[in-house]
């Protein structure tokens, strides 16, 4: 029996719609009729797929890993580090592999070049000894982010657009792939916090967060503890405002 078999027979003997335990688990009607089918390619990667299928496990309250197990026997999911999901996804290449540049783009790249550098021998040689300071430039309203110089994974660092809202996370427990961002979308964070990290966020009137091991993670918002979020590789997204 498929995954999605799985989960959709599990879902008909807790007697639930598809509508119903979208409203449980929070995920869209649609990406559940796809999971039923065995179709994951729009759950945002195998990371999130299998969180997924934890989440729906929990709200089936049936054995999630007995699901899980399944999942990665029919998915080919397998424990990799942050650098090989980075190599899967085109965000980074594999040590040692090499890029290919053609002749032409080696032209290209000596002409822009050869190009800057005379621009710049002009510049030099025509700018005044005596140059009068100009006025600093004003700051443009984009994400100000003020980590401490010497922060190391154990200390703390802030991340802030303002001061209406703060937010603390600690990895207390366990590593966690973190995405922090304001009201306004602009991104303060986004990478893998190591155990027994710390890091403060502030924003003058929204963070949002999503938290990709809710289970080893504690969050502090505006001076309040925070429940747990969830379970051990569980991906839980939340948002705190100034009165949370």
């Amino acid at each position: 029996m498929s995954i999605g078999t799985s989960i959709a027979k599990a879902r008909a003997l807790a007697g639930l719609s598809i509508d119903e335990l979208s409203a449980i688990t929070k995920l869209r009607a649609t990406l559940l009729r796809e999971m039923e089918a065995d179709v994951f390619t729009h759950c945002g990667g195998r990371m999130y797929a299998r969180g997924h299928v934890r989440n729906i496990a929990v709200a089936l309250k049936v054995d999630d890993k007995e699901f899980l197990r399944i999942f990665d026997e029919e998915q080919g999911v397998e424990k990799r580090t942050m650098r090989d999901l980075l190599v899967e996804n085109n965000v980074m290449r594999e040590p040692g592999e090499t890029r290919k540049v053609s002749w032409k783009t080696l032209i290209a790249i000596s002409l822009v070049t050869l190009s800057l550098v005379g621009l710049i021998q002009i510049i030099v040689s025509n700018s005044r000894v005596d140059q009068v300071a100009a006025p600093s430039a004003s700051t443009s309203p984009t994400a100000v982010l003020t980590p401490s110089a010497s922060a190391t994974p154990s200390e703390q660092s802030t991340f802030t657009t303002g001061q209406g809202v703060e937010v603390i996370v600690n990895t207390t427990r366990a590593k966690s792939w973190l995405f922090v961002s304001d009201a306004q979308g602009r991104t303060l964070f986004s990478g893998q916090l190591s155990q027994g990290a710390s890091k403060v966020f502030t924003s003058d009137s929204r963070l949002d967060l999503k938290v990709g091991n809710a289970g080893g993670v504690d969050l502090l918002v505006n001076g309040k503890q925070i429940p747990a979020l969830g379970l051990d590789s569980q991906v839980v997204s939340v948002s705190y405002g100034v009165d949370s």
